[in-house]
């Protein structure tokens, strides 16, 4: 009995060093996959790029078709056309032609997928967002805090300017953001979303009602769910620069009725335009409208859509005007006040019956596109990779898996037949390619909202990189033209310059009906949070004419295959003249 004892826990004592041996050796394993996986991923940086899929160019032009994959094996050789769509195939890698740090362009689209360690490279990205700063975390608030107040999505309790934050969030991010836009009142909700006013409710809500922490800040409290702590903003450090930007609209046709199309009026001798905006802003107005010595606040609707202007010199006549039926003209200005009638954003209750794609070459405006989207219909949009950037800034569904069906439609940038086949629709967005091209040159070396260098711009990777984009901008086009099931192709350029309509054909597309007054607040909002500030101007032409040439020939291949579906062809400012 004792020897089989004995021999019993001989054996249980190999067995637990055999678990603990195989457990640490485990451990230690999966510890080297990640930091590998890690310094890998800091090597390549955010996105590396190929010639993958890449389109041939031909030296001539001789007829509309698509190019042989096959005259990748030698770039400058004769061309091969393979007329009509059916007869194109996947292109070949062709390694000999691409810059050492193109490795493929699926690799490089791997790399934004969802890994949780891309989080430590999207906080590498510069931090220009429009509403905050960089700025130190200091545990001192510097408002006086007034108190806990409900929050509805649909009638905002501070209905000032709002901003996101969804990682770094902090009591004095909110503060600062709205000081600088001279709110009275910054209010902060579910640990990451920052309002600004200038008014509250009389009651305010329950103290432990806001329970929130703050993302960026342990210890400190960021409202709760439908909950606002809300804090008085004290007087910006001497010399901090105030955002009191009052924006000219223009002159337009007054309204029959002014006091029944705007809420708020006031009458004052010797008006100016500070005046009046200061009024309007207090009232948490967007627009200031003047005829004379009126002053009215209010926001674009059906009644004053702010889409017909006069002639500047018909409202200086009314300046002078000493009542109201002298004046048939109104100078309008935009105050600091955001129009918030359409910044309420949800997912979906119920799942969507149909995948929708909203695809794109990386630089043509997806984000952008995803913005007007959103605010249009109220509902977030998706992406089949994760930005940390994007997502921290109010892009919530960023972080919700893309097959979810939970977004209104799904962002991509992929392009091939089984990518491409797994949406039940798609909006194709294509912008002019020498603007795409820059655009994303622009964010692979300095964010979203910064510009490359001219050493950037001047360096061999500027070259490498037009030689294999453009091919891809051909090619992503060319494939979704291909195998997308049901398609409605918008021009960027068209978007931007007619909004609304293109923005109706959008949402429409997407099996939604919004109102008037929403599509004017998203026109009012237009720009978003991820916008370049300004177009750099270079003292350099940065595409050579061999550049030019090789894009130009792209151009004519999508221009022909657009129209050959019966779509309207590229924008005449893309064409070659």
């Amino acid at each position: 009995m004792a020897k089989a004892f004995f021999r019993l826990q001989k054996f249980l004592r190999r067995t637990q060093f055999l678990l603990f041996f195989l457990t640490a050796a485990y451990l230690m394993a999966g510890s080297l996959l990640l930091l590998q996986r890690t310094r890998l991923v800091i090597q390549q940086g955010l996105r590396g790029t190929s010639a993958n899929q890449a389109l041939p160019v031909p030296d001539g032009m001789a007829g509309v078709g698509v190019l042989d994959p096959r005259t990748l094996q030698n770039p400058r050789a004769g061309p091969r056309l393979l007329v009509g769509m059916d007869a194109m195939q996947e292109p070949a890698l062709d390694q000999r032609h691409s810059p050492r740090w193109l490795v493929s362009r699926n690799s490089e689209l791997r790399q934004l997928r969802r890994r949780w360690f891309h989080r430590f490279i999207s906080d590498q990205e510069p931090m220009q967002t429009a509403g905050f700063k960089v700025m130190k975390h200091t545990a001192e608030h510097k408002g006086t805090y007034v108190g806990c107040f409900s929050d509805d999505s649909r009638e905002r309790t501070l209905k000032g300017a709002v901003f996101y934050d969804l990682r770094k969030m902090t009591v004095s991010h909110c503060q600062e953001a709205c000081a600088e836009r001279a709110y009275t009142y910054a209010g902060l909700a579910y640990g990451a979303e920052c309002y600004c006013g200038n008014k509250l409710p009389a009651t305010a809500s329950k103290p432990e009602e806001c329970n929130s922490e703050c993302k960026g800040e342990k210890g400190s409290i960021c409202g709760g769910v439908n909950r606002l702590s809300v804090y008085r903003v004290e007087e910006l450090r001497a010399g901090a620069r105030r955002r009191r930007n009052v924006i000219y609209r223009g002159c337009f046709r007054a309204p029959e009725n002014l006091t029944d199309t705007f809420p708020a009026s006031l009458i004052q001798p010797n008006l100016t335009v500070e005046m009046c905006s200061e009024f309007c802003s207090k009232k948490e107005f967007p627009l200031a409208v003047i005829r004379g010595q009126e002053c009215y606040c209010g926001y674009p609707t059906g009644r004053f859509s702010l889409h017909d202007g006069a002639d500047g010199l018909l409202c200086s006549r009314t300046r002078n005007a000493s009542s109201t039926a002298e004046g048939k003209y109104c100078l309008v200005y935009q105050t600091p006040v955001q129009d918030t009638r359409c910044t309420d954003r949800k997912f979906l209750t119920t799942k969507s019956k149909v995948f929708v794609a909203l695809s794109s070459f990386p630089g043509a405006g997806n984000t952008w596109a995803r913005h007007l989207i959103e605010h249009a219909t109220g509902y977030y949009t998706g992406s089949y990779y994760f930005d940390g950037a994007l997502y921290n800034k109010g892009f919530k569904g960023e972080k919700d898996h893309w097959r979810s069906r939970r977004t209104i439609c799904v962002k991509t940038h992929e392009s091939g037949k089984t990518e491409i086949e797994m949406f039940d629709s798609a909006i194709l967005l294509i912008r002019n390619p020498y603007k795409s091209l820059m655009a994303e040159f622009n964010r692979k070396y300095a964010g979203h909202l910064g510009y490359a260098t001219d050493r950037n711009w001047k360096s061999k990777e500027w070259p490498d990189f037009v030689n294999s984009y453009a091919s891809w901008w051909a090619s992503h086009v060319l494939d979704w033209l291909k195998y997308g099931k049901r398609l409605l192709v918008v021009h960027y350029e068209d978007l931007k310059q007619s909004l609304i309509p293109k923005l109706k054909e959008m949402v429409e597309f997407l099996n939604m009906t919004v109102t008037e007054d929403r599509l004017l607040c998203v026109e009012n909002n237009r720009d978003g949070n991820f916008k370049r500030s300004g177009a750099k101007q270079k003292d350099f032409e940065p595409f050579t004419q061999e550049m030019k040439d090789l894009i130009n020939r792209y151009i004519l291949t999508v221009d022909e295959a657009l129209r050959g579906r019966n779509f309207t062809g590229l924008p005449r400012e893309y064409v070659p003249r």
